[in-house]
């Protein structure tokens, strides 16, 4: 006799089944998941570009800032030289005058007076009275300021000729070579003696007058005789 046991079957049949998970939601979880990896990788590189960025960006400020300062500096320094090496020219120029004894100080005195900003001399000759002067200026209107200045001098006679003026293009400006020619004079000298003077013999007697007893006058030739 066969016999079957009816009330496990039963027991089993009213166990609750477990939940489980498909292969196609495992693959949708993964791609989720490497999809929210792959966004917040990106925004943390976008999030370090960005700051990296500004970073960037207030130390070329930073730079400009230091660079500008640097230029004033610079510029101020360049200005010192520049004056210095004018200061350095009149000083030297006017020593080798004095040393030479070839003009006189009152001539030198003009001269240095006369020199304006932006304007230094190389050189200065002397042939008796006339001084040649060569020179660098920074513009035309310096060495215009500088003849205008000799002209109104009374120890030089007007005009100051300007011989030669070449402009030359530098990095740092336009840069004028000049070479003048001035003529000196002593307004303290007495003025110079009256032409009638300047003979030291005796005056010549004056040509005779017509109708003066002992010259004849147009004398006829003697007439043949007959």
């Amino acid at each position: 006799m066969i016999r079957i046991n009816l009330l496990a079957v039963e027991r089993t049949a009213k166990k609750v089944p477990g939940v489980g998970v498909t292969a196609a939601q495992r693959v949708t979880i993964g791609a989720a998941l490497i999809l929210l990896s792959t966004l917040v990788t990106v925004g943390w590189w976008f999030w370090s570009l960005h700051t990296t960025s500004l970073r960037l960006d207030e130390e070329i400020t930073k730079a400009e800032t230091e660079a500008q300062q640097l230029r004033s500096v610079l510029a101020q320094v360049q200005k010192f030289e520049t004056r210095k090496a004018v200061l350095q020219q009149r000083v030297t120029l006017i020593e080798q005058l004095r040393r030479g004894q070839s003009a006189p100080v009152h001539v030198l005195d003009e001269v240095s007076k006369a020199i304006p900003d932006r304007l230094w001399l190389v050189s200065m000759s002397q042939r008796d009275k006339d001084f040649a002067i060569d020179g660098r200026a920074t513009s035309l209107t310096a060495l215009s300021d500088f003849v205008a200045n000799l002209e109104s001098s009374s120890w030089f006679k007007r005009p100051v000729e300007i011989v030669d003026s070449q402009v030359d293009k530098t990095p740092q400006g336009d840069l004028v070579r000049f070479t003048i020619r001035a003529t000196s004079q002593n307004p303290d000298a007495p003025p110079p003696p009256p032409p009638e003077l300047w003979s030291t013999g005796p005056p010549a007697p004056p040509p005779p007058k017509p109708g003066v007893p002992g010259v004849p006058v147009n004398p006829q030739p003697p007439l043949p005789a007959t």
